[in-house]
């Protein structure tokens, strides 16, 4: 979504912010001068932020050499995304390879008046705010945006999940549950809150790597089912997500 003016400018970085360096960030940043930055707020354990990092990944992958840099700015939801060593280690298990920012104490956050998780704001030189998003989608409007600024003009990213494309139908999922979840669910996605250590689902074990949300099934399409989850003896899970899956009609 563009702004209504040209003339809003993103706040400053408070330089307490703590700030997360891929391994070997030679890559992490543009090699020429940034003409494009896409800033989001992020909490590693919801399953739509985690749905919205695979974009950033490939818009670094696709740009950074052009001109874009990325920041990914963690702000938790929970208790367990506070513990910013557990989030680093976390952070480092997704080998994201860009910046990220943590924003333990809702600094930025209130800078950016942000509404929610995940929230996306494609920015020009001098900070000058260019597109925003909040939640997930209208990734094909940020890209777009992005190579406006870049002065790219290249085939659009595809859709990294059916669900996802601009078309598609989507059906209501089952709500969230505390806890880890037995019982029926329709759902085009089933996702575990917890870790690190490990979970059964429906008989067969998954390893929970690090702390946050944790995709453990993923339908084509929207379907009903039933869940038996376990968490292993010392997982913490705090809660089973359930993400919309494309129509079965389409």
């Amino acid at each position: 979504m563009r702004p209504p003016v040209d003339t809003i400018l993103a706040p400053p970085v408070p330089r307490q912010l703590r700030r997360l360096r891929p391994p070997g960030d030679t890559e992490a940043t543009p090699s020429g001068p940034v003409t494009a930055m896409v800033v989001c707020f992020w909490d590693v354990c919801q399953p739509s932020s985690i749905r919205t990092l695979d974009y950033l990944v490939a818009w670094h992958e696709r740009y950074a050499r052009a001109g874009l840099s990325v920041c990914a700015v963690h702000a938790p939801g929970s208790d367990a995304g506070r513990d910013e060593d557990a989030v680093a280690a976390a952070v480092t298990t997704l080998r994201l390879p860009f910046e990220i920012l943590l924003d333990t104490a809702f600094d930025l956050w209130r800078a950016y008046e942000n509404p929610g998780w995940p929230a996306r704001y494609v920015l020009a030189s001098g900070m000058r705010l260019v597109d925003v998003h909040f939640g997930e989608g209208d990734y094909t409007g940020a890209e777009l945006a992005i190579q406006e600024l870049l002065g790219e003009r290249r085939s659009l990213l595809e859709p990294l999940r059916a669900a996802e494309r601009p078309d598609a139908l989507i059906a209501a999922p089952t709500p969230d549950q505390p806890g880890a979840y037995h019982g029926p669910y329709e759902a085009g996605e089933v996702w575990v809150v917890g870790g690190p250590g490990a979970v059964v689902v429906n008989g067969a074990r998954q390893a929970l790597d690090r702390i946050g949300a944790h995709r453990v099934i993923a339908h084509e399409t929207h379907t009903a089912a039933v869940l038996e989850l376990v968490a292993e003896p010392g997982t913490e899970v705090s809660a089973t997500a359930f993400a919309p899956g494309l129509a079965p009609d389409q």
